[in-house]
């Protein structure tokens, strides 16, 4: 977590700006930091425990009828214009700032759209369950661009 933490605290800056070494602000796990993220990533890896399915295997039709909801589906859909514009400008900062934004819609995604609670219907359940495992597989992927590791379980 440390060495991520670090990684993240380089590339998320613009090369261009100042940098301020702070071993408190890079290891918190609030704001735009690499343990937020991975904690983030083993959050949507629990409810998969939890629910004893395999989240890569798990597939269903989308169905978008929250806000954040829509807000967390834009933001996954995005994803590919950051990496053309990350690698075209060679600015790793772009993608720490989306995987940021991705993980902050996540956790308002987690408060307000129950996925697993009693009463949440069966296709609400398995569409959210779509979108945890197509938030968990960017981050992944995201983080993995950085260098930066995940894990299971924190």
């Amino acid at each position: 977590m440390g060495i991520g933490a670090v990684k993240y605290a380089d590339l998320s800056k613009n090369r261009t700006s100042d940098y301020i070494f702070n071993w408190d602000t890079m290891l918190s796990f609030e704001g735009a930091t690499a343990p937020y993220l991975q904690y983030a990533y083993t959050r949507v890896k629990s409810i998969f425990r939890k629910a004893g399915i395999d989240s890569a295997a798990h597939q269903a039709p989308v169905v978008i009828a929250e806000p954040q909801e829509k807000a967390l589906a834009i933001k996954l859909m995005q994803f590919e214009e950051v990496l053309d514009q990350m690698v075209g400008d060679a600015t790793p900062h772009v993608l720490c700032g989306y995987l940021y934004e991705l993980a902050s819609l996540y956790m308002s995604f987690y408060e307000a759209c129950p996925v697993l609670k009693e009463g949440v219907s069966e296709e609400d359940k398995n569409s959210r369950l779509v979108l945890c495992s197509l938030v968990a597989k960017t981050l992944r992927q995201g983080l993995d661009l950085l260098g930066i590791e995940v894990m299971e379980q924190m």
